[in-house]
């Protein structure tokens, strides 16, 4: 295979899976670790990709740029289920759980409905409409008020207010990027508020991310990583990202995508 043409269907595997690692690089085009570095190299300075530690995401939008619930629906559903699920064994019956905006959290809104005696606060109208579509009589949804956001989170002073009122045990964040240095990120700053005072509303914090939020960057930081109870993500999440975040949450839980 010609360097042009593998450089091609590196990208096309990377805007499938959102990103790859060099090393799966390596094993499905059998080539060296340095021959797929230089291929990434090309792919980024021609603005195509985004160069990470040990692999390379797709060239993301600027860091106010937020793309609609939708859109962000059909990546990664493997992970994001694997995600949800792990996360789904946290909730304990009786509970007064939050859920912020974001697919990874309407994953795991869907697999709630056996939960007795559940509580669920949130400000997403996809996570309480998944909620609503498998009703229990012993379950209490409450759907904030606000303004609504392209991620369908209602947002502002409304939402904040109501938030502000409440005491729930558990809150699952969703976010749009995760680094060392900018903790966890949104690109919408009124998101970024609420997401803030769902955190002060709870007793732990459980952050869902999966490996393609490593290294990006929205414009408003939400919270330190060091704020995370737990952090659970998938395998795809490179080894120095692992002890880089490792050093920092209180737990790393990595999931495993069948």
């Amino acid at each position: 295979m010609l360097a042009q043409q593998r450089q091609t269907a590196i990208l096309e595997l990377i805007r499938q899976r959102g990103g790859a690692r060099v090393s799966h690089l390596v094993s499905r085009f059998g080539v060296s670790d340095m021959t797929i570095r230089r291929d990434l190299e090309v792919l980024a300075e021609r603005g195509l990709v985004d160069k990470v530690h040990g692999g390379a995401t797709l060239a993301g939008p600027g860091s106010a740029e937020e793309p609609g619930f939708a859109a962000k629906s059909i990546r990664q559903q493997a992970e994001k289920r694997a995600i949800a699920e792990r996360a789904a064994a946290l909730v304990e019956p009786g509970m007064a759980i939050a859920l912020s905006a974001g697919t990874t959290t309407a994953a795991l809104a869907t697999l709630l409905a056996d939960v007795r005696g559940l509580t669920v606060v949130t400000n997403s109208i996809p996570v309480a409409d998944a909620l609503y579509q498998n009703p229990r009589a012993d379950q209490t949804v409450v759907l904030t008020g606000g303004i609504r956001t392209p991620s369908d989170a209602l947002t502002g002073p409304v939402a904040e207010a109501a938030i502000g009122a409440l005491n729930v045990d558990l809150l699952f964040l969703g976010v749009h990027g995760m680094s060392p240095r900018t903790g966890f990120t949104t690109p919408n700053l009124l998101e970024a508020g609420v997401n803030r005072c769902l955190i002060n509303a709870s007793r732990r914090l459980v952050v869902l991310a999966d490996h393609t939020k490593w290294e990006t960057i929205g414009i408003a930081t939400i919270a330190p990583l060091e704020d995370a109870d737990v952090l659970i993500t998938d395998g795809g999440l490179p080894t120095e990202a692992r002890a880089a975040i490792g050093e920092q949450v209180g737990e790393l839980i990595v999931v495993d995508v069948e």
